[in-house]
């Protein structure tokens, strides 16, 4: 539980993070956010000396397609969250996360064929109702939400039917973007525009942590997945969505009100559902084999 909670309250926290990064362009950040993790991460190899899945990963085609699926999805997720926290749009992007679960076990359903139980089915409807009322209240899709939990949950789709962990998945994203992240800053550093060249030194150290920031999260988060069963894992998953909103509220004064206040009730109703389901069927299936 340390580790799960530890994860989750790091990524709770990233918009005081990226708020600090502020001068720098967002896609700028996911350049040297994929190039710094793709150093740190080389680091942790090279140190548990994890070498020999890379060889047997190279020699599998599909294995490669996937994992370059993923990093543009990781990446494309990573870009719209710094653009939306330095945009004054953090509570948009917790939205996004509250409703990646739902969005998760409807991806299972419609591309894996996994069966969704009634529960499961009202919660995915609650939060389908929710989307229909911020879009009819405020005129327009929550756009940003959508995205965010889409390619969030896309991801973990894809990472889920993966054959490789935490650490090694991570480290061959990083592998397969590397090429495109050094043409980017080598253009930018002919053109004399390198944002990490041009940042205040205080901004340049931000940039480089911004790896290990990026990594040790995911770490952790693997490692509390392999140790406490996923109905908890799922329950403490919300932590960061909600630091997330209260930071954007209290901290940096966002709106959060009326009609977007019943929206987010209604997505939290049906987290409590489907959390809730869980939960039962954990118990149930423990006293069963007790």
């Amino acid at each position: 539980m340390l580790y799960a909670i530890s994860s989750f309250l790091l990524w709770g926290l990233f918009p005081l993070y990226f708020k600090m990064l502020k001068e720098i362009p967002s896609f700028d950040i996911v350049i040297h956010r994929l190039f710094w993790s793709f150093i740190f991460l080389t680091g942790v190899l090279l140190w548990r000396r994890q070498w020999a899945w890379l060889k047997r990963a190279a020699q599998q085609p599909r294995v490669l397609l996937g994992f370059l699926l993923s990093a543009l999805l990781l990446s494309g997720n990573w870009t719209l969250y710094v653009w939306a926290v330095n945009a004054g749009r953090i509570v948009d992007t917790s939205l996004g996360y509250f409703m990646s679960p739902l969005v998760s076990v409807l991806l299972g359903y419609l591309l894996l064929k996994e069966r969704m139980r009634p529960l499961q089915w009202l919660a995915v409807v609650l939060a389908l109702g929710a989307v229909l009322w911020l879009t009819i209240a405020n005129g327009s899709l929550p756009w940003i939400g959508l995205i965010i939990a889409a390619t969030f949950g896309l991801y973990g789709l894809l990472r889920k039917t993966a054959p490789l962990g935490a650490l090694e998945g991570l480290s061959l994203e990083t592998l397969m973007m590397l090429p495109l992240v050094l043409v980017f800053l080598g253009v930018d550093t002919w053109r004399g525009s390198n944002s990490f060249l041009t940042a205040s030194p205080g901004a340049q150290l931000l940039l480089a942590l911004s790896g290990p920031v990026t990594a040790v999260p995911l770490l952790l988060f693997a490692q509390a997945a392999r140790r406490i069963p996923l109905s908890l894992l799922g329950l403490l998953q919300y932590i960061s969505p909600t630091i997330q909103l209260l930071t954007g509220v209290l901290i940096y004064g966002e709106s959060f009100a009326g009609d977007r206040a019943v929206g987010f009730s209604v997505i939290w109703l049906a987290l409590a559902v489907y959390s809730a389901e869980g939960l039962w069927r954990f118990w149930r299936t423990r006293a069963q084999t007790a």
